[in-house]
């Protein structure tokens, strides 16, 4: 790694304040288990273990922070809790105001996306020597259909699609702008990255993996604990 980028300080966002309404469960989705080892677990540790990860900020609902934190104790010589706000940006603001001050570069990560791969995440990190926001896609396999009313208005071209996943990362102080232009405007993302074409920020696409997968449904759990025991027997 580029120790211009390392010298910088690098500090991770876990967002994993989500509950188990898609799921249908009554645990949070983040702390059901993969092959005997919980989702968050499995997300963490694969940060944790990346020796320029300076910290680790978990965002998680008030409520479960003491079952997150016991769950995680392993890892808690890098880590710090954010509480999770009523709304998907209110959440990730809260981990933001947690990153260190000497802290340049942050990276973003869903929970329970935990199949992320070492590559990918040092992949990505590198392409911020020469890009002020990078987010890790993968090209759109299937066609898609732009619908009004019930029936399709257009199709766009598939080759200019992707499927924005996870890791993600920025310059803390765009990032930091992004979310004050958002709040003060009432925008409304579903990530961080849309944040960055909001202040006119170009972002980077890093293709990423297919098995980089986001746990929402139980169709997901299914996937997930095939991917997990791979994953373990390697």
């Amino acid at each position: 790694m580029d120790d211009k980028i390392l010298n910088k300080g690098i500090s991770v966002i876990i967002t994993a304040a989500g509950s188990g309404t898609r799921m249908g469960t009554e645990l949070p989705k983040q702390f059901l288990k993969l092959n005997n080892r919980e989702i968050i677990h499995r997300t963490v540790g694969k940060f944790f273990h990346l020796s320029f990860v300076r910290e680790i900020i978990i965002v998680v609902s008030e409520g479960e922070i003491e079952r997150c934190s016991e769950i995680l104790k392993e890892y808690s010589s890098k880590l710090k809790f954010a509480k999770g706000g009523d709304t998907r940006e209110e959440s990730t603001f809260n981990g933001l105001s947690q990153v260190s001050k000497t802290s340049e570069i942050v990276i973003t990560h869903d929970g329970v996306r935990p199949f992320v791969k070492t590559d990918t995440i040092i992949g990505a990190l590198k392409e911020v020597k020469e890009n002020e926001a990078v987010v890790v896609c993968v090209p759109m396999k299937d066609t898609i259909k732009n619908a009004k009313a019930g029936y399709i208005a257009y199709t766009p071209n598939r080759e200019e699609l992707y499927n924005a996943q996870t890791p993600q990362i920025f310059y803390k102080d765009s990032l930091v702008k992004g979310y004050e232009k958002a709040f003060k405007e009432n925008i409304k993302v579903t990530d961080d990255s849309s944040l960055m074409e909001v202040i006119g920020q170009k972002v980077k696409i890093y293709i990423g993996e297919y098995d980089n997968i986001k746990i929402t449904t139980k169709e997901d759990l299914i996937i997930g604990e095939i991917l997990a025991k791979m994953e373990d027997e390697n």
